[in-house]
């Protein structure tokens, strides 16, 4: 029998929905010579907006 763990959710993840510009989009970023880029097309649903 493996030993349990405790996960505790303040450490480095919790759950909810945060809005994409709080959490990924930084305009500010300058790219590396070292970053993969990629790109992809999303259509998105009615009533959410395209940003």
């Amino acid at each position: 029998m493996s030993p349990q763990t405790e996960t505790k959710a303040s450490v480095g993840f919790k759950a909810g929905v945060k809005e994409y510009k709080l959490t990924y989009y930084t305009p500010e970023y300058q790219t590396k010579d070292t970053d993969i880029l990629a790109a992809f097309r999303v259509t998105p649903q009615p009533g959410v907006p395209p940003e």
